[in-house]
């Protein structure tokens, strides 16, 4: 298992499939509402607002959550959130880069802080870690899209840059890596020829994984863990690496 924000991971690790669902929901509305009120409530005309419907679409959020989302962000409803960036190292000096969207600044870093000092981790200064990642576009496909081949063809073709596909039945399907402003593009090309995405995202794709042994995996997957659980944080990346076996001595 390599370090990201993969909700499908955590569902199977922690066998909490109901609670991380109910979490997963309530971060896409606030991404749906926070683009509906920057943006305007037309998804037409407000790209981020698009994407974070087509991403709660794929993680099959009801429909009437969606709107009530949209809604809420159109007539100005809720509090002003700002989008937050915090970096740090966990267990075994991986690094770890968290995005969060927040009401209260003061309340979310100290929260954060909490989550690294708590699990063997550090909070440092923004841009501590940054360098050692890419801003990517992210693009995922279930398994079900296609074979391999086929989705590798059909990214080559669309002008990515970069695909991983794990067909096991814990994996993530396939994830497609594309150029951060390619990322619109890329998508609708791919669109036209495997379907509608599970996700489109702009994303930190680590340049190089840090191994984790065993000795340190566990705290490591509770530092993540907290992070993915504060209601304030929409996403977590890491560049760790931890091999499956034990990742299952873990459960």
């Amino acid at each position: 298992m390599a370090g990201h924000s993969k909700f499908k991971n955590i569902m199977h690790r922690k066998g909490r499939q109901d609670a991380v669902r109910s979490k997963m929901f309530a971060k896409l509305s606030k991404e749906i509402t926070v683009a509906s009120k920057m943006g305007g409530p037309d998804p037409d005309g407000n790209p981020r607002l698009r994407l974070a419907i087509q991403n709660a679409k794929g993680q099959s959020m009801p429909k009437d959550n969606i709107q009530r989302a949209v809604d809420k962000g159109s007539i100005g409803e809720g509090d002003d959130y700002f989008e937050i960036r915090y970096e740090g190292y966990g267990p075994a000096g991986v690094a770890v880069i968290v995005e969060a969207l927040s009401d209260n600044k003061n309340r979310t870093a100290g929260n954060v802080r909490a989550c690294f000092t708590k699990n063997g981790g550090q909070m440092g200064e923004t841009g501590s870690v940054g360098f050692m990642f890419d801003r990517v576009g992210e693009i995922k496909y279930p398994a079900s899209a296609g074979d391999e081949d086929t989705v590798m063809e059909a990214a080559i073709e669309s002008g990515a840059d970069d695909v991983v596909s794990d067909m096991s039945e814990e994996g993530d399907g396939h994830i497609i890596y594309c150029g951060f402003e390619d990322m619109g593009d890329v998508a609708n090309a791919l669109e036209a020829t495997l379907g509608e995405a599970e996700s489109v995202n702009p994303s930190w794709k680590p340049q190089n994984n840090v191994p984790v042994g065993e000795d340190k995996a566990g705290t490591l997957m509770k530092l993540i863990d907290a992070l993915e659980d504060d209601d304030d944080v929409q996403n977590v990346y890491s560049n760790f690496e931890i091999d499956d076996d034990v990742l299952a001595n873990l459960n």
